[in-house]
């Protein structure tokens, strides 16, 4: 329905008043665009929390800041970054689609068909994606099932024996003890450029076939 901004304004108002006042200030949800003074600051950075919401989203959870999660957590490198496509063999494209999001699309566009020709694109995503109708392996997981296919990845490398022992490390007595569904004594293995591996393996992995 057309109204008047002060209209507008007010109506919001009124609506935002009966939350507060029926002790809901949770059902208030309040998502923005791309940064400004004002979103940012006080749309976004002080009216939720003065409301009492904490249902308050940035567009940021699919753009820069969560590629920048990526290197942030494995490397400790919280930036902005590309990729060495012109010599990448094999492409794993899990949960982004790269010629179609992110920073470097055009980078992606120029570099794609030359990994498909020469390499493998495995997509893990649940909808087919237009990296994923290129790739020669879509995997259509179901939404949320991620760490479940992450863990179970992870439980192949070790109990294959595949991790990179100059990175990681290795068994003091070269044997391979991860098997599937048996503890790890912690103190068998040797780290080097990880940290807590087996006590991963023993909480988390061992069951993950």
């Amino acid at each position: 329905v057309p109204m008047r901004w002060e209209k507008a304004l007010d109506t919001a108002a009124d609506k935002m008043v009966a939350l507060r006042q029926a002790g809901e200030p949770h059902k208030l949800m309040y998502m923005r665009g791309r940064y400004s003074s004002t979103s940012t600051d006080l749309l976004y950075g002080t009216l939720p929390k003065v409301f009492g919401t904490p249902n308050y989203f940035s567009h940021s959870a699919i753009c820069a800041e969560a590629e920048k999660m990526g290197p942030g957590l494995t490397q400790g490198f919280f930036g902005y970054r590309d990729y060495d496509l012109e010599k990448t063999q094999c492409l794993v494209v899990w949960g982004t689609d790269p010629l179609a999001s992110n920073r470097m699309v055009p980078n992606t566009i120029n570099r794609f068909h030359e990994i498909v020709a020469r390499g493998t694109v495995i997509a893990v995503d649940p909808r087919l994606s237009n990296s994923a109708a290129k790739a020669h392996e879509w995997l259509p997981i179901k939404p949320g099932t991620d760490g479940a296919l992450a863990g179970a990845v992870a439980h192949v490398l070790l109990t294959e024996g595949l991790w990179s022992r100059e990175f990681v490390g290795d068994f003091k007595d070269g044997k391979n003890l991860f098997v599937a569904g048996q503890e790890v004594d912690e103190a068998a293995f040797a780290e080097k450029g990880t940290f807590g591996l087996v006590k991963w393996w023993n909480i988390e992995l061992k069951d993950r076939t």
